[in-house]
Order: C-alpha cells, then sequence, then structure tokens
C-alpha cells in the first residue's frame, strides 16, 4: 500500500475520536458529571467483572493515576467500589454498583438516542454508507486491537 494511502487513513483516524466525542458523548456529559474516561471505566466493569486498577489501565491505555483518580470520583458517587482480595489483602479490584449499573444504562440511552435523532436526518443512502463503513471500521479495529493483545501477551510471557 502507497505511503500517502497509509497518510489518509492516520488523518481520517485521527479526526474520528473528536467528532465521535462531539457527536455522542458530549451531550451526555450537560446530563451527567462524569466523563468520557469514568464512563468507559463503568462500561469495563460491567463487561468484565471486578478489575484492578492496573488491568483497567492497561485495557483503557490509561496511567494508573488518572484510573485512580477517576475511579475515586465513581466512588464518590456510589457508581463503583473497591473490593479487597480475599486471598491477598494488597490487591483491591474494582467493581460497578448496582447504582452504576443503572446509571450506565441511562447514560447510553441518552447518548443511543441523541445520535438516534442525528442519524434519522440522512438520507436512507447515507445511512446504509454509514451501516457498511462503520461495521467496516469496527473489524479493522478489533483485528488492531487483538493484534496488539497479542503482542502484549507475548511481551508479558517472554
Amino acid at each position: 500500500m502507497p505511503e500517502s494511502s497509509v497518510n489518509i487513513i492516520i488523518e481520517n483516524l485521527l479526526i474520528l475520536q473528536p467528532l465521535l466525542y462531539k457527536n455522542l458523548l458530549k451531550p451526555a456529559r450537560f446530563k451527567s458529571p462524569l466523563t468520557p474516561g469514568a464512563i468507559f471505566i463503568m462500561g469495563m466493569l460491567k463487561r468484565h467483572g471486578k478489575m484492578s486498577m492496573s488491568e483497567i489501565g492497561r485495557m483503557l491505555h490509561m496511567p494508573k493515576p488518572h484510573v485512580t483518580l477517576s475511579v475515586d470520583k465513581l466512588i464518590a458517587e456510589d457508581l463503583v467500589e473497591r473490593i479487597n482480595d480475599p486471598n491477598d489483602r494488597r490487591i483491591v479490584n474494582v467493581q460497578i454498583t448496582e447504582k452504576g449499573i443503572v446509571d450506565l444504562k441511562e447514560i447510553k440511552k441518552e447518548i443511543s438516542e441523541n445520535l438516534r435523532n442525528k442519524l434519522l436526518t440522512l438520507d436512507t443512502g447515507t445511512i446504509e454508507t454509514l451501516m457498511v463503513a462503520s461495521q467496516q471500521v469496527r473489524e479493522i479495529l478489533t483485528l488492531l486491537h487483538n493484534q496488539d493483545d497479542c503482542c502484549c501477551i507475548k511481551e508479558n510471557n517472554e
């Protein structure tokens, strides 16, 4: 693949994050004091169950101090809780609370409804194009993510 194609892909991908934030998360911030990072942490905890701060940081590519700050704010809102490991008191895991699950569901509903309203302003052809393109981008990014996971596993096992 020519270098110019790779550069275009890089530019397109770099602009996606701010556009997704503007269209997905920013409207929800008016109704919730949570940062996008806190929402991502809650989503991971809901999906994966209890996790250590280090695991959260690794999976979200966030520095541990940033994870700790976000988790502390979530604890203050009773959205997540710390759980001591019964086998090793030095290990502290975090899990989402029932209130956190309910709030996360509301946030997701708000984000989805906002996005739905925006998408419904598009014509059918554009919606179909976006449906196919978004699925393709998702599959490619998942493939890249899985390659990273394989590299991390190799590095950790070496």
